[in-house]
């Protein structure tokens, strides 16, 4: 279930990256949500070679906690890129935002 979350995670900002540019620094994204694909396609591998047939006959509670990581995992690569966003701020704004309220500031106070 993981897999399958972070599969379509990159898929989607794949998509995005590639219709809307990287204006936002969506390949940062994208490349976050591919390393986890990655990362899970090896965990699958290598839980087939130790469970072999067991693997595809999961029980309930493992696939609900398998669902919560792989959302819990998109989320918080989410929240890095946002981070990423406000510190390299492509488009100006936040800095914008920043120093148009900072001067308010000052005038209000001399």
């Amino acid at each position: 279930m993981t897999l399958l979350i972070a599969v379509t995670a990159a898929v989607i900002s794949t998509v995005i990256w590639y219709t809307k540019g990287n204006n936002y620094r969506v390949s940062t994204l994208c490349w976050m949500f591919w390393g986890a694909s990655l990362m899970w396609l090896v965990d699958a591998v290598s839980e087939y070679i130790e469970l072999c047939d067991e693997y595809f006959t999961p029980v309930p509670a493992d696939m609900l906690n398998d669902a919560f990581l792989g959302v819990s995992v998109v989320v918080f690569a989410l929240v890095i890129w946002l981070i990423d966003l406000l510190v390299h701020d492509p488009k100006g704004i936040f800095c914008k935002k920043v120093s148009v309220s900072g001067t308010k500031g000052v005038t209000e106070n001399v």
